[in-house]
């Protein structure tokens, strides 16, 4: 499938008409028919009904010109905002995260960074850490936010803030008669950990915690995402361990309780280009120190 069977198919389906749509494309009936019955047998479907006067779309037609508005409109977008970048009137920020992130200060400094640098376009892209380098060095992203610390000389990791873990429970568990509980307690409980995959993750460091005391939670369950885990907890499959900033969510069919282990955190990780010296990434870093100072200080 091209673009143009996109186009082509977004002129008849907003005219109904075959030579009107023709027109508007500057070609002839036939070749536009032509492409459109092309573009169906890619697709295994029929999407205009012909024998109807005038023509019609089908269900599945009207769906697929749904998608292809949106698709066109994004290229419009694209389009222009290259035109605007390459004028120098805007500049590019592309910006990399797990989604883990975005429950603490991710949110707050991005908001912080627009305000400062209004003149600014950013891209958001969701990408796990160990995905982040080939991003960063690709230039697909200019930074990117992970929990786990990448080893590669090119790339520069600088933590932004040590964020607590805290124990998810389901609603009537035993061991919400406890204001804090221990990671030994935990690991007595069917646990839940995620994410499954891809590895390694934040699953490896909610292991290495348990490890590096001695524990070895009994794993009932891998989820791939952290609400399908949370959720999972609710259903009351298991427990498990979340960033302290997820609590935010302020879901009623669970409840969080603290650690009373020392030490227990996730960390927020900046990843950047070593040999970045770009103005855009300075300030980002300076905004980012600023909001992680303030949330370090919930933490104590």
């Amino acid at each position: 499938m091209e673009l143009r069977h996109l186009k082509y198919f977004n002129a008849v389906a907003s005219t109904l008409s075959f030579s009107r749509a023709a027109e508007l494309l500057h070609i002839a009936q036939p070749p536009l028919s032509r492409q459109i019955r092309q573009l169906e047998e890619m697709l295994g479907v029929e999407l205009i009904d012909r024998a109807s006067r005038p023509i019609a779309l089908t269900m599945a037609g009207k769906f697929f010109y749904e998608q292809t508005l949106q698709v066109l409109s994004r290229l419009e977008q694209i389009e222009e905002g290259t035109r605007v970048i390459a004028r120098g009137q805007q500049h590019w920020f592309n910006i990399g995260f797990v989604p883990s992130a975005l429950y603490g200060l991710l949110p707050e400094m991005i908001k912080r960074f627009r305000t400062e640098m209004p003149e600014i376009e950013i891209g958001f892209s969701e990408i796990v850490t160990m995905e982040q380098v080939e991003a960063l060095k690709s230039g697909r992203i200019d930074v990117g936010f992970g929990r786990l610390p990448i080893s590669d000389p090119d790339i520069v990791c600088e933590t932004i803030v040590e964020e607590p873990l805290v124990a998810v429970f389901p609603l009537g568990h035993p061991l919400l008669a406890r204001n804090k509980v221990t990671l030994a307690q935990l690991a007595a409980q069917r646990f839940i950990l995620y994410p499954a995959r891809p590895r390694p993750s934040y699953a490896d460091q909610v292991l290495d915690i348990f490890s590096s005391r001695a524990l070895r939670p009994s794993i009932v369950k891998e989820a791939n995402e952290m609400q399908t885990a949370i959720g999972l907890v609710a259903a009351g499959v298991g427990v498990t361990l979340v960033p302290r900033s997820v609590q935010g969510l302020h879901r009623s069919d669970v409840v969080y309780r603290p650690l009373s282990n020392k030490g227990v955190h996730s960390p927020v990780i900046m990843n950047f280009r070593a040999n970045d010296r770009s103005l855009l990434l300075e300030r980002l870093r300076a905004t980012a120190a600023t909001i992680a100072r303030l949330h370090a200080q919930e933490y104590t």
